[in-house]
Order: C-alpha cells, then structure tokens, then sequence
C-alpha cells in the first residue's frame, strides 16, 4: 500500500453525491484530498488550490495519475473521467465466486440445492484435500476472489450475507477483507428447518457463534459480525426472535432473504398460513434495523407493515431476472415510504458484481413495466447505489464530504461508447453508457486498492489461477455428487 498520508486526485468531472450541495451537483475540474483514511478537501480545482496544497503537503503527499513527485501545481494531472464515491453493495454472498455461470436456467431453490449448496458443501467436505492441492484453503480463496470482483467494480463497502456453509468459516471472510482494504458487514447466517441437513442449527447455536465471533473480530478494523438469517422460510420463530434479541441487545443491523421467489412465496402461504413478511411482523423481526433482501413478491398488506415498521429493502435486479424470481414494486416502495437500495446479489445468481449494470436494469425495468420515462431517473438509482446503501448500513462514506470516509472511485471516461460526456450528461452516460469496467483509480479508507487498473493488495492473478482450478475440480464434483432437495419447498420432495 502506498505509505502517503496525503492524497490527490483531479478530474474533469467530479460527482460528490453531497447531500449538502445537492446530490446531483456536477463539479467541473474537480479535486479531492485525503488525509489518512478520511476526506480532508473536496471541491472545484483552481491553481491557487493546487499551489496550496503542494506547499502545505508535497512532504507526504501521492498525486494519481503521475508516478513522479509533483512540485508545481502544473503538474497535477487533469484525469479525462469523473470521481466519485465508491459504490456501497448491501446485499451479496462473497462464497459465490467459484460458481460465475452455474444458474443454468433454475429458479431459487433448485438453483441453490444445485450449485450453492452443492458447491459450498463440497468446499467442506474436501477442505483438507483442496487446502494442499490449491495451497489455501478453498474458503478463503474464494474470498479473496470475490474482494478483486468488488474492487474491479468499484465497490469499497459491503455487507455479505455469509450463510450456509459459509457462516462456520467467518475467520476467513474476515482475513480476505483485511487483505484487500475494503469495508464490510458479514451477516453471519442460521437456519434451522427447510434447508440441507447437514448445516441445520441445533436451538441456541446461532447466538453461540455471533457471540464467539463477536469476541474474536470485534477489534479489527473495517469489520462488523451480525446476525443474518438467511431466508425466513429457512428460520422458525424461536431462532428469529433469538437472532432479533442479539441484534437489538447489541445495537447491530439485522439482515435476512424474503419473499424471493414466487414457487417458494406461495408454499410459505399454503405450508404457514402468512406472508413471509406477516411471518417476521408477528414475532417482532421487522424494524428500522432490519433489512431484508430481495422482497420480490407481496401483497398489499405486506408493503404496508413493511412501511409502517420502518423496515428495509435491498433490490438485487440481475439475480432476480436471471432465476426467473420477478421484480420486486419499487417503485410503489419508494412512493410509500419504504427505504430501497439497489445490489448485485452473489455472483452465483448475478455472475458479476457490477453496480452500475445493476442499477440500470433496475430501472429500465420499472420505466418499461410501468411505462413511465420519468421513474427511477439516473441520478436517483446512482444514489441507491451509494449514499442510501451506505445510510442503511450505518457507513461514513457513499458521498465525498469532509469529514466522510476516503472511499474514493474514478471512471475514465474516454471510450467511444462515452464520447460525447459533458457536464450535463454526465450522470447519464454513467448509468446508461458505462459497462462498469471504466473503474481505473479504487481508494478506500484513504489506501489505494486499485491503481491504472492494477491491484495494490491482491495478488489477483494467482487468486485467479486458483480459481479456476477449484472450480473445475467442482464441477467434477457435481458430475457424482447426490442430489440435494432440502431448500424450502423441495424440503418436500424427499
């Protein structure tokens, strides 16, 4: 990691996404300046600001874009794109690397008994033999490959729904984050009926390891360990409201999958009588410290009690199409007062992590459905993409303010498929002309995690290279593997 305390980047375009100044206000010729791994200056450029900032701190201070030291304001490099905030994901599963390409035309269940929990299982039945063919264990390479998909992206922070399997191997979701530099979140999951036996948890052992891991992460930086539940259907009413009690005894988020898929919804209806949602709302889950992901399929009754609770919605839209699981009213949410961010869910489901490609289907999906040009403009779902995700989790970033996190992105905007970009059409040409791989310059924290396209702390190529050897290996795997039907409504099947 580079060691300045100080750092500068200039740009044609600088997009602060500043509540104070106004969220779509375009700066021409903009600046910003860290100090540690906070926000010290940010605004319009001037050679006055330049020569100021060389004379108080060219001792300690990287200029992106120029590998020399800069001792004239003229040499401060004009980079042709926009800064901005880095992208906040509220909702995804960092074990789903491996498995880019493995939703084969499924819906929810069938896809998770056919690949996630296919492929996270063996990871656990094989960890030994894996760990000394690949020279790390499966977990955490999987890990760390999913830290370089998020930074190639642009995403700084997240919260990672870490359930299953998953949720024993905590210790190394933990490491590959602090390897990377990034923020996160690790929803910690439980289920205790309708899932693959051989993670069913016995009553009281999902607060016995949010306690451990409570006491074993709570001092590293740039981590936080919650409950997350998985789905509601995987959770009865003793384990949810245990759950509810550690969140609220702890002061923490609580975040969990609901009314994702429309097969699954209606067996949940006919097999307990209630909506997922009346389901949470009758044992007091549901409040402004609870997010839920997904919520694809409701009724009226369920958008009313998830208004009045205050409870909030992660709109995941490449997963959601892929497995055939619908769209969720996000319009009508966001019109009745219900909080909604928009994600990419696990690359199994979404097979990338790209924010911007999420959050242009999200609304090109409601303009075209509700045949409204007007709805969910560019710089509203730009926003869901960053300051509203970072706001639900309680983030001191997805906006460039003084003060606020140095989660700092930079696109460079110079293809043709960008030409013309203008001050007047540059939200625009962000979310509807970008294809996400723009991302040339990463900052969080105030460290450079991405720098001319290259990683600063990953060893991205041999994490790629292990990749792709656990991953043949499991598609080996599921060529003798016995079926798995014990997610939600399959759970009937056996």
């Amino acid at each position: 990691m580079n060691s300045a305390k100080y750092k500068l980047m200039r740009a044609k375009f600088l997009l602060a996404m500043d509540e104070n100044s106004g969220i779509d206000s375009r700066i021409e010729d903009g600046y910003v300046l860290t100090e540690g791994n906070l926000i010290l200056k940010v605004g319009k450029y001037s050679k006055d600001i330049g020569k100021n900032i060389i004379t108080k701190y060219s001792d300690n201070l990287k200029v992106i874009g120029i590998e020399k030291k800069v001792t004239n304001e003229e040499d401060i490099p004009k980079l042709p794109g926009v800064i901005m905030p880095g992208f906040v994901k509220a909702h995804g599963h960092d074990h789903e690397s491996p498995i880019i390409g493995v939703a084969k035309d499924e819906p929810l269940v069938d896809w998770l008994d056919h690949a996630v929990n296919l492929f996270t299982g063996f990871m656990g039945e094989k960890r030994e033999f894996l760990t000394s063919h690949l020279g790390d264990s499966p977990n955490l390479i999987t890990y760390r490959k999913a830290r370089i998909d998020d930074i190639f992206y642009g995403i700084t922070s997240s919260m990672v729904h870490h359930c299953n399997h998953n949720k024993y191997r905590v210790a190394e979701i933990v490491q590959a984050n602090s390897e990377a530099g990034t923020r996160m979140i690790v929803a910690m999951g439980g289920q205790d009926r309708n899932y693959d036996e051989r993670i069913i948890d016995k009553p009281g052992e999902a607060v016995e390891r949010l306690n451990k891991y409570k006491k074993e992460f709570e001092n590293i930086s740039r981590v936080q360990v919650i409950p997350g539940p998985d789905q509601l259907f995987s959770n009865g009413p003793e384990q949810l409201k245990s759950l509810k009690k550690w969140s609220r005894d702890n002061g923490t988020l609580i975040h969990a999958h609901s009314s994702e898929e429309p097969r699954t919804t209606k067996w949940f209806i006919e097999t307990y009588g209630m909506t997922p949602v009346e389901y949470a709302h009758s044992i007091d889950f549901l409040d402004e410290n609870t997010i839920l992901a997904h919520q694809v399929n409701n009724t009226e009754n369920d958008l009313k009690i998830l208004r009045d609770t205050g409870t909030k919605i992660v709109h995941n839209p490449l997963a959601n199409t892929i497995l055939g699981s619908g769209m969720p009213p996000v319009v009508e949410m966001m019109e009745m007062g219900i909080p909604v961010a928009i994600s990419t869910d696990g690359s199994g489901s979404a097979d990338h992590q790209n924010m911007i490609m999420a959050a242009k289907l999200a609304s090109q999906y409601q303009k075209a459905v509700l045949q409204n040009a007007r709805v969910m403009p560019a710089i509203k779902v730009l926003e869901m993409v960053t300051v509203i995700p970072a706001k639900f989790l309680r983030f001191n970033t997805g906006q460039l303010r003084k003060g606020y996190d140095a989660d700092i992105i930079f696109l460079e905007m110079v293809g043709p498929h960008l030409t013309p970009t203008r001050i007047d059409n540059l939200v625009e040409n962000i979310i509807w002309c970008a294809n996400g791989s723009e991302v040339k310059h990463v900052i969080a924290g105030g460290e450079m995690l991405l720098e001319n396209w290259k990683y600063q702390t990953m060893p991205d190529d041999k994490i790629k290279s292990q990749i792709e050897e656990l991953s043949k290996l499991m598609v080996e795997h599921s060529k003798t593997a016995g079926e798995i039907t014990g997610t939600g409504a399959r759970a009937r099947k056996k």
